[in-house]
């Protein structure tokens, strides 16, 4: 006997299944090396009475233990069960502990059993339990019908409560009825080949097709079946059905949609959230120079940008493809050759009714012919303006001046008349001598202004400026040696500017004669010459140190006709005035700076264009 115990405990041990004992008569607990070790006490740990009831984890398990105990103890009740405990190194555990009562005289003596930790195994149940509880909770709740077929006879065994809601069977009316039964006759031949394929292959498959509810009525759906699983012996497949009546009747609308933009001269795209383009039609193919491909996923208005297209305008149809809003505007845009063309764009959001963004559609047009019609009017409305306003000032200068000088010829004439000494008479033909050269100086001038407001048709030439700054100082070299000034350049010798050269030599002269005449007496006089490029203009700057000007009091008559402001005797205002008009003829400009004691900074725009 004692050979077989010692048999028995050899097994046990080699298959980690502990051994207890508890004597009842004398109430000494025995645990062998496997049940220590499984509590994760030391090998010298001796149990005593109710020691073991605390490793069960407090609560429902410790409750249950204690009653299993109780029983086995009074009432000779065996048992087998499994319980979570907590071991000395608060580990947690899942055990099975089974016991025997040894019953002597009707009376129980002895408790034997065997302790096994069951803890992989417990885990391996619990996760299978969770995953069947998430199966189950999918299978019930999910938005697509589910059919699980026994592949052997095509019968259907299980279905979910969607599976009702799509064919209109009730739950027991499809299990048990054969698939075929849910296609209208003319697809069942689709859908058994694509069972049988799912068979053969064992992936995952999406394909479309119809089934017939219960009422007879046909519905497109999306059929997708998973791979196959065995259950003793028997194969089954899972089949995921969903309704695809709406994306269906969304794609009809949209191929009707389709083929009437496809007709259209305007050119619509149609873009997502991120205003990439998901579509584009012929017309917006034809107008860019792009192909399908290079339009499908980029932003449309990447591709069509370039040197002159404005800024504003593209961040501000960013901005409301960002804010999700409609714009409508006109840009100018490039082709794929890099030509340019007008677009007016209408750029339209879509939402579908419970509000929710669907995409973008922009319809745009080709109006360069009617934006260059609008440009070439507003450029010929700003030339009339213009010339209306100089005309309007030419013809001010000449009723004042004109009026002026024969105002004073027919004050002498009378004068003559009205005397009858010969010598009075004779003296005043010297003050007549002298309007007379007055009306004709005006005269000439005048004509000039004509001359250079008529000829804006002159071609520009290429002019090296160094050059004609050094003919500007022979020319004035007398001038230049009694006045003393000091005038100094940075120009290039390389430097070449777009101007008609009359007008360049005339406007030189003029600003090299004004430092002359405008010195301050207080100093050494100076003329710094130098430029700059400002976008398409190069820009010559005459800087001097002489009397300067007070351009808060006399900045807006500074370039009119007749307009002096020193009250030198050879100053007569008409320098400054046929600078401007000569500029202004050349599409130029000219600006200054200055101060009153400490000189004039003289700013010649010469557009390059």
């Amino acid at each position: 006997m004692t050979d077989k115990l010692d048999l028995y405990f050899k097994a046990a041990q080699s298959a980690k299944i502990g051994i207890w004992k508890m004597n009842l008569l004398t109430n000494h607990i025995f645990w062998d090396a496997v049940t220590k070790c499984i509590l994760e006490v030391s090998d010298d740990f001796e149990p005593v009475n109710g020691s073991g009831i605390n490793f069960y984890t407090e609560g429902e398990n410790r409750d249950r233990i204690k009653s299993r105990m109780e029983s086995a103890m009074h009432q000779g009740i065996s048992f087998e069960d499994k319980f979570q405990i907590t071991t000395a190194k608060n580990n947690i555990r899942f055990i099975e502990c089974i016991c025997q009562v040894e019953i002597i005289d009707g009376k129980p003596v002895n408790l034997l059993g065997t302790f096994q930790d069951i803890t992989n195994e417990q885990n391996l149940i619990n996760e299978l339990r969770l995953n069947v509880e998430k199966f189950s909770s999918i299978f019930s709740s999910a938005n697509d019908a589910i059919f699980i077929i026994d592949t052997s006879n095509g019968v259907i065994t299980d279905c979910n409560p969607r599976s009702s809601d799509l064919t209109g069977y009730d739950l027991f009316e499809l299990k048990g009825l054969h698939n075929s039964e849910l296609f209208p006759e003319e697809f069942r031949k689709q859908v058994r080949f694509i069972l049988n394929y799912n068979l053969y292959r064992n992936e995952y498959t999406v394909d479309e097709t119809y089934i017939k509810t219960k009422g007879g009525k046909s519905i497109p759906v999306e059929i997708a079946s998973g791979k196959k699983f065995q259950v003793d012996n028997i194969t089954y497949l899972v089949c995921f059905i969903r309704d695809i009546s709406e994306r269906k009747n969304v794609e009809n609308k949209l191929n009707l949609l389709s083929l009437a933009a496809s007709e259209t001269t305007d050119t619509i795209v149609i873009a997502n959230l991120n205003g990439d383009a998901v579509w584009a039609n012929q017309a917006y193919l034809d107008l860019t120079g792009l192909n399908m491909d290079e339009v499908i996923g980029r932003k449309p208005g990447s591709l069509s940008t370039g040197p002159e297209t404005d800024l504003k305008t593209t961040l501000l149809m960013q901005k409301a493809i960002k804010n999700k809003e409609s714009i409508k505007t006109t840009i100018l845009n490039y082709n794929k050759n890099k030509e340019k063309y007008w677009f007016e764009l209408n750029i339209t959001t879509v939402f579908d009714s419970d509000n929710n963004f669907i995409n973008f559609v922009g319809v745009g047009r080709n109006v360069t012919l009617r934006i260059e019609k609008e440009l070439e009017l507003k450029r010929l409305l700003e030339i009339t303006s213009c010339q209306n306003n100089k005309l309007f000032n030419f013809t001010h200068i000449v009723s004042h001046n004109i009026r002026s000088h024969t105002s004073n010829l027919s004050m002498i004439v009378d004068v003559i008349e009205n005397t009858d000494n010969i010598e009075d008479k004779l003296s005043y033909f010297d003050l007549f001598k002298e309007g007379t050269n007055k009306l004709s100086e005006s005269i000439e001038y005048l004509n000039e202004i004509i001359c250079i407001q008529q000829n804006t048709n002159i071609e520009k030439k290429g002019i090296r400026l160094k050059h004609e700054i050094e003919k500007t100082k022979m020319a004035l070299s007398l001038a230049i040696k009694e006045s003393k000034i000091i005038i100094t350049d940075t120009i290039p010798e390389d430097l070449v500017v777009t101007a008609i050269p009359a007008y360049l030599d005339s406007i030189l002269i003029n600003l090299f004669t004004n430092a002359i005449k405008y010195k301050s007496p207080e100093r050494t006089a100076t003329l710094s010459i130098g430029f700059e490029i400002i976008e398409d203009c190069i820009v010559i700057h005459f800087k001097d140190n002489g009397l300067g000007l007070n351009l808060e009091k006399n900045g807006h008559k500074l370039f009119g006709m007749y307009k002096t402001f020193h009250g030198n005797e050879d100053a007569k205002g008409i320098g400054l005035f046929i600078t401007k008009n000569q500029l202004e003829a050349m599409d130029g400009r000219i600006e200054v700076e200055s101060a009153v004691g400490q000189g004039s900074n003289f700013k010649i725009y010469l557009n390059e264009k």
